[in-house]
């Protein structure tokens, strides 16, 4: 049975840095993504990386903020959050694809999700 298990979310002041990290376990990834929803607004895509060769994609609000990266020898992948802002917090949900893997950003193209992190940034 696959699971996926979000952390690191918090409590952080405007400016700060928090890691998510999303542990799978029951089967190896392909692909992994993030995506968030914020308060009153539906949830949109962040990041999503490929476990074969790293290959990565985020949202441009996020570019020069934001990293993804996986360490596949964990089954885990991680989600750097620099320099945040008010608008940012959110419930952070991570998804993947096992097998095939997707270069998709859309929610509808990912089979399992976590049960989500949140990320508070104060101002």
């Amino acid at each position: 049975q696959v699971h996926l298990v979000e952390s690191g979310g918090g409590l952080v002041q405007a400016g700060g840095s928090v890691r998510l990290s999303c542990a799978a376990s029951g089967a190896t990834f392909s692909t992994m993504a993030w995506f968030r929803q914020a308060p009153g607004k539906e949830r949109e895509f962040v990041a999503f990386i490929l476990r074969s060769d790293g290959s990565s994609a985020l949202v441009d609000s996020v570019k020069g903020r934001f990293t993804i990266s996986r360490d596949n020898a964990k089954n885990t992948v991680y989600l750097q959050m620099n320099s945040l802002k008010p608008e940012d917090t959110a419930v952070y949900y991570c998804a993947a694809v096992f097998g095939t893997p997707t270069l998709s950003t859309r929610e509808r193209s990912y089979d399992y999700w976590g049960q989500g992190t949140h990320v508070t940034v104060s101002s």
